[in-house]
């Protein structure tokens, strides 16, 4: 019998967990891969995060002959991705300029508030950014700056996800916070990379809309 989790991923629904609290609770990195008490998770009916691990998807993946969408039906639901560990010590941001991404930066924020306090993160945001979209950019960089013990705000031309991933690798960051958007490009350079040379087990990704 099919489940919505079967209908809404690629991936086989096993490989998930569901998790229903509003803020993640400190030290939540610790639990995961852990046996899962059901009846913390009862708070609500709707998820607020899903959760999978990173080596099992790309296992997954590798047994096809190309690359899939990790999430057929991208949902508001977002998905976080890890690999050995789950780390917030250095997290990287990807703001792209759009109300879209400062919301998907800013929904992290509040999920994992009792986290990340203690994290370095750096912020990418495009070159150029509309005058018009300058307020609302100062503002999330505040917003992150408040929320974590140290924030670094870098303007690159990065257009593609794979040029995050590598920064992410070279800069031994943590956790990459991204679009839904990006993950058909994510999952071919995750397929190419996984277990090779550059790869970074340390790095787990945070997807969202």
């Amino acid at each position: 019998m099919q489940t919505k989790l079967d209908t809404q991923f690629a991936f086989p629904s096993q490989l998930i967990n569901a998790h229903h609290e509003v803020l993640l609770a400190e030290g939540f990195g610790l639990e995961l891969g852990q046996p899962l008490d059901k009846k913390q998770f009862t708070i609500g009916n709707q998820p607020v995060l899903y959760t999978a691990h990173l080596p099992k998807v790309l296992d997954w993946l590798h047994g096809l002959d190309q690359p899939s969408l990790l999430e057929k039906e991208p949902c508001d639901i977002p998905v976080l991705l890890y690999d050995r560990a789950l780390s917030f010590d250095r997290l990287l941001f990807h703001y792209d300029g759009s109300p879209a991404s400062a919301k998907i930066i800013k929904q992290f924020l509040h999920l994992f508030s009792n986290n990340i306090k203690n994290s370095k993160a750096t912020i990418i945001s495009p070159a150029f950014i509309p005058k018009s979209k300058l307020k609302e950019e100062q503002e999330l960089i505040q917003e992150v700056t408040n929320s974590t013990s140290e924030t670094s705000f870098i303007k690159f031309n990065f257009n593609r996800i794979g040029d995050f991933w590598s920064y992410a690798v070279k800069h031994q960051k943590t956790v990459l916070v991204t679009t839904k958007n990006n993950q058909a490009d994510l999952a071919k350079v995750l397929f190419h990379f996984y277990k090779g040379g550059l790869w970074y087990e340390k790095l787990s990704f945070y997807l969202a809309l």
